[in-house]
């Protein structure tokens, strides 16, 4: 009897880890389910590397804004002043983040004339904004009676800066804003209309150069991967012109574009066009990232 109650236990015992074993065994493939799924969400996460370079784009663009609306201030507290001097040596400094940030910026059609219009670009009762204040400050070389452009100015710039949260970043819109910057250049700051009063067209042009080379250091490792040549042509252009610009450097900043001869334009405008044929081809090859 003893016997038999012995030879039940073990069977019992045997029959108990057998189905513990069975258990462990059918929870196994949930688990690795469990992680199979996992890892294909990472992957689906990180399958296309152009949603995190229009993140990065986007936290740049508001780092400009912010920067903008800080020097806006500072621009616009010194004609409030009448401060000439000041007002005048913060101008073209302070608009940098916008040429910058301009693909972003231009988003908003009914803002960017009120910022950044030039004279003839809207009727004159509507014309306000930098360019206005810039001829008041060079023209008329005063601040008086222009306090009021000063405000309007203040309260379009912080208005850009709560909208610009609401913009949707996308490759489309990096792409075509890196070759539209250089349209910029090439239409109106190497022909120095932009800036027609001040002269100080050197400091927007390299702004919107730098807008262009900031979203092609974004693109740039998608484009080493399917055309390294492209992209080291593009980079040696970026040099180039570069280069041209520190030939025009004055201290912190640029002599005044009328010091720049005939021969001096032309060779700025055409290692744009040098700089914007291949950066225009970048759309094509990072297509389908």
């Amino acid at each position: 009897m003893k016997k038999t109650l012995v030879t039940s236990a073990i069977l019992l015992s045997s029959t108990l880890l057998f189905g513990c074993s069975q258990s462990d065994e059918t929870t196994k493939p949930a688990s690795s389910q469990e992680n199979v799924k996992q890892e294909t969400a990472a992957e689906s996460v990180s399958s296309n590397p152009l949603e995190e370079v229009t993140k990065q784009y986007r936290e740049y663009a508001i780092g400009e804004i912010d920067a903008f609306v800080t020097a806006t201030e500072e621009f616009t507290t010194a004609i409030k002043n009448g401060d000439l001097e000041k007002a005048k040596e913060l101008y073209a400094p302070s608009r940098v983040h916008y040429e910058r940030a301009e693909p972003i910026a231009e988003v908003f059609g009914d803002l960017d004339p009120k910022i950044d219009a030039r004279e003839g670009d809207v009727p004159e009762n509507e014309w306000g904004g930098y360019h206005r204040l810039e001829k008041g400050l060079w023209i008329d070389n005063t601040t008086k009676g222009y306090e009021d452009y000063a405000d309007q100015l203040m309260k379009d710039v912080q208005l850009l800066r709560a909208k610009v949260e609401t913009v949707e970043v996308t490759p489309d819109l990096l792409i075509t804003g890196a070759v539209d910057l250089l349209n910029e250049v090439s239409t109106s700051k190497v022909t120095g209309e932009e800036d027609r009063y001040s002269h100080t067209d050197l400091y927007d042009f390299l702004a919107n150069v730098e807008g262009a080379e900031k979203i092609y250091q974004l693109l740039k490792p998608a484009l080493d991967e399917k055309d390294s040549d492209l992209s080291k042509l593009i980079s040696e252009q970026f040099s180039i012109l570069y280069s041209l610009l520190d030939e025009h450097k004055q201290g912190d900043g640029f002599v005044s574009y009328t010091e720049l001869t005939k021969d001096d334009v032309k060779e700025l405008s055409q290692a744009i066009d040098a700089l914007a044929e291949p950066l225009s081809q970048i759309g094509i090859v990072v297509e389908g990232v």
